[in-house]
């Protein structure tokens, strides 16, 4: 829905909000897929991202993800393509136990070093309660890992939901292309680019086409060489 204005009504008496929170893009954590260093029983890495950020009750706590006993503890989304992240979120368990997120490093990159945690840190993670949802920024990091690494004296590391927001990264692809003409290339060179740039434009978009050296005219009786281009896309 397009809009400058969200508006919360009550038509009763009385309204509290202890929190409002509005994202102009969708999770990506729901692209991807998540894994971690170990499981205990059934709270596997996909709980912090099934969209429920935790129960209402001590009980529900299964929902989230949880390693079993490890040393330095770590989660890990993949979002399957390369993204410019500029927030996570996280959940903690709703049943007290706010040393297994607390003094975790969220680190953000390309790399499945170490399983993907040498990648650079965004931050480290402080502050949680029973329940609380903490928002960090990241500022745009690139990556396509977000690795979760509990970092301090838990053994356990607990998730009840990792939601992540960014846009996708535009990746420039350079393709050289070498090609042949019988007419006087270095003469017609601007010619040439809008030809190829007609043909092509009806296959892909947002591209450019440059010379990387103008095309000299051989002055040899054998058949002459053309020029080559690159494609910027």
């Amino acid at each position: 829905m397009e809009g400058r204005y969200v508006n919360v009504v009550q038509t009763g008496y009385t309204l509290s909000l202890c929190e409002v929170e509005v994202y102009g893009t969708e999770n990506l954590a729901f692209k991807g897929t998540a894994t971690q260093s170990s499981t205990y029983r059934t709270w596997t890495a996909l709980h912090a991202i099934d969209g429920v950020r935790h129960g209402p009750d001590p009980e529900d706590v299964s929902y989230c993800s949880s390693t079993s006993f490890d040393s330095n503890p770590w989660w890990r989304l993949d979002l399957q393509d390369y993204y410019d992240i500029s927030t996570v979120i996280i959940t903690a368990r709703s049943d007290g136990y706010e040393d297994q997120i607390n003094e975790a490093e969220i680190r953000i990159g390309n790399s499945l070093d170490n399983n993907g945690n040498n990648n650079p840190i965004c931050v480290v993670t402080s502050g949680f309660l029973i329940g609380r949802t903490i928002s960090y920024s990241c500022n745009g990091m690139e990556g396509r890992y977000v690795n979760v690494v509990m970092t301090g004296s838990s053994p356990t590391l607990v998730l009840c939901e990792v939601e992540v927001y960014g846009k996708l990264r535009m990746r420039r692809t350079f393709l050289r292309l070498k090609f042949s003409s019988s007419g006087d290339v270095a003469a017609e060179s601007n010619r040439i680019l809008h030809q190829l740039r007609s043909v092509l434009g009806s296959n892909i978009s947002d591209f450019n086409l440059s010379w990387t050296q103008l095309p000299q005219k051989q002055e040899e009786e054998h058949e002459e060489d053309g020029g080559s281009c690159v494609k910027h896309l």
